[in-house]
């Protein structure tokens, strides 16, 4: 039975409380429930499966606990999703059946091919790597599948800091394929090499007739090991500075999410996607359920400590 409650000098409550405690209810457990519960319950509300309370239908953790609700499961493997997940990091398989994964346009989930992009339900094969793909870039080696993934990579590439990156890169991938000096040694039999090699270019011009020969000087592009490691340390601080200033943010889809980062993705270099959904590491955006969170590519090195989430 609800409570009656009246205003007397024997019942210490003030109005505004009077009119809380009428508007309240009982659950059919003998819980109260306030009004905007009854009505969140009317509208389909949400009820957290860890403290009870009834949530906005939209909600994705708990306004009371913090808990997380709307949860569902892969339909490959039964592993638990949160809601706005639309890949398993689990199987590793695609799990939206009305979503397009290379678009993200709207399916009635009976279609064979998207009706906006075109792309087919089962996937598409990389001509480069020929591995098997659910979204617009390949996952192994990074090529567009699509004409739209294409056209953004261009777009893309075209950007004066993505060319800058991409020129570091090369002179990063030039730099490792040197080798430095790592002792006084080294250098002094590279100098009398270089010696050596003068000696016999000028004794074959006076042979040839030439008195007073000139030798071209040879272009050593051999550095010390301090150099070396200079150098490489600048061009890839460069490299994370441009990465953090196209880093991908927050956005509805996450398939424009996936496409705009790996357009972003500079060759040459060994990189990490780096999720804001559990700030764990990714070979790129394509193993992240919730690309949509936004995310950013770091250089991996000896500063990452964290492992990729898809090789464990």
């Amino acid at each position: 039975m609800i409570e009656d409650i009246t205003l007397n000098p024997q019942n210490p409550i003030n109005e505004e409380q009077a009119m809380q405690r009428q508007r309240q209810r009982f659950s059919p457990d003998g819980d109260m429930v306030s009004e905007q519960q009854m009505q969140m319950n009317a509208a389909g509300g949400v009820k957290c499966p860890n403290c009870g309370t009834v949530n906005d239908p939209e909600a994705a953790f708990c306004a009371s606990c913090g808990h997380p609700i709307g949860r569902t499961s892969c339909p490959n493997c039964g592993a638990d999703l949160d809601p706005g997940a639309d890949f398993c990091e689990s199987c590793r398989r695609y799990v939206k059946n009305d979503v397009c994964s290379f678009c993200g346009a709207r399916l009635s989930g009976n279609e064979a091919f998207c009706p906006e992009c075109g792309s087919p339900k089962g996937g598409i094969v990389c001509p480069v790597c020929h591995t098997l793909n659910d979204f617009s870039f390949c996952k192994q080696c990074g090529s567009p599948l699509t004409d739209e993934a294409r056209e953004l990579m261009q777009q893309v590439h075209e950007l004066p800091e993505f060319k800058e990156m991409q020129r570091l890169a090369v002179e990063t991938q030039q730099l490792e394929q040197s080798v430095p000096y790592t002792s006084e040694r080294e250098l002094l039999k590279d100098q009398r090499n270089i010696q050596l090699r003068e000696r016999v270019l000028t004794l074959l011009a006076q042979d040839r007739g030439i008195a007073e020969p000139v030798i071209p000087a040879l272009d050593s592009k051999r550095l010390s090991k301090e150099e070396y490691d200079a150098r490489k340390r600048e061009c890839l601080t460069k490299i994370a500075a441009i990465l953090e200033k196209m880093a991908q943010k927050p956005q509805p889809k996450p398939a424009q999410a996936r496409n705009y980062a790996m357009a972003c993705r500079p060759q040459g270099i060994r990189l990490a996607w780096e999720c804001n959904y559990k700030h764990a590491l990714h070979s790129s955006p394509c193993g992240c359920a919730k690309p949509q969170m936004g995310g950013k590519w770091l250089i991996l090195g000896k500063d990452v400590k964290k492992e990729i989430k898809d090789d464990q």
